[in-house]
C-alpha cells in the first residue's frame, strides 16, 4: 500500500464534527495520539529499562498507526496528498543534510 492509497482508505473511516471542513479536530487527535506513543515509551523506559517486548512493540505499532491516521486526515482536510507530505519532508531533510544544518535550530534552516 502506498501513502495516497492509505490516505484514501483512512478518509473513508473518518467520522468527526465538521468532517471535510476543518483540520482542528484531527490536529487535536494527533496531539493526543502522539502523547499516547510518548506515554508507552516512557513506561517501557520506567518498567523495562528500555527493553521493548513484542507486546510493547505491537502496542506502539497500533499507536503509531493512529498517529498516521490523524496525519492523513489533516492532510486530507488541507487538500494535500500524503505522498506530497512525505516527498516534501524528505526533500527538506536531504537539503538540510547537504547543507550541514540537520543539527541546527529553526524551521527554515
Amino acid at each position: 500500500m502506498d501513502f495516497n492509497e492509505y490516505q484514501k482508505i483512512a478518509k473513508g473511516t473518518a467520522d468527526y464534527p465538521v468532517l471535510g471542513k476543518s483540520f482542528v479536530y484531527p490536529a487535536l487527535g494527533l496531539a493526543g495520539e502522539a502523547g499516547e506513543v510518548a506515554e508507552k515509551i516512557k513506561k517501557i523506559m520506567r518498567n523495562n529499562d528500555g527493553e521493548v517486548s513484542e507486546e510493547a512493540k505491537l502496542e506502539l505499532t497500533k499507536e503509531l498507526g493512529d498517529v498516521l491516521w490523524y496525519i492523513a486526515q489533516i492532510s486530507t482536510e488541507l487538500g494535500v496528498s500524503l505522498d506530497d507530505v512525505v516527498k516534501t519532508n524528505i526533500e527538506k531533510l536531504k537539503s538540510r543534510k547537504e547543507r550541514g544544518v540537520i543539527r541546527s535550530q529553526g524551521d527554515n534552516r
